[in-house]
């Protein structure tokens, strides 16, 4: 996973009229929920920085490193809140993380190939889990698990204990 790093400054205003002068400066507001301390930290981030280093950016769940005044703060991004006409982001939302401790998040799967089954047995292919939870280390959380389904046959299933994982993934989806 390529490293991403975006500068941040701990804002102190709040409020919408406070939030709307933010965003039209070309600042995002968002909040880093600390996870050592408790609590929650408010910043706000360059538009401009955050969308280069987003793009072509598939995952869900990134390993971001916040540059505020000097400190480099790992943290996982959560959730972007999208302006619903422009489809520019309005709001960022961040988890603060440790580098040597797992943690659990969703990855999404995707079938690659094209099963036997349905190639020349005429079925009908199923799946019913889209996304899998598993724990991981910070710095080892990929996009997406590709699973190949092209040995599958007629009225066969393959499970999440079927997927072959590497070491460092410990799935939490039974």
């Amino acid at each position: 996973m390529d490293q991403i790093k975006i500068k941040a400054d701990k804002r102190v205003e709040l409020g919408t009229g406070a939030v709307r002068r933010l965003r039209r400066t070309g600042m995002i507001p968002g909040s880093v929920m600390k996870m050592k301390k408790g609590g929650t930290e408010l910043v706000k981030l360059p538009e401009h920085d955050f969308m280069m280093a987003m793009r072509g950016k598939t995952g869900k769940q990134l390993l971001v490193t916040l540059d505020m005044n000097g400190t480099d703060v790992p943290v996982l991004l959560r959730e972007i809140q999208n302006d619903v006409l422009k489809g520019t982001p309005i709001h960022v939302d961040f988890s603060e993380v440790s580098l040597t401790e797992n943690v659990r998040v969703t990855i999404p799967v995707r079938l690659v190939g094209e099963s036997i089954g349905v190639k020349i047995g005429g079925g009908i292919l199923q799946q019913v889990l889209r996304t899998i939870d598993i724990e991981c280390l910070p710095t080892d959380i990929p996009e997406k698990f590709d699973i190949d389904i092209s040995a599958l046959g007629l009225d066969q299933t393959m499970f999440v204990r079927d997927m072959n994982l590497d070491k460092k993934y410990s799935v939490v989806t039974r």
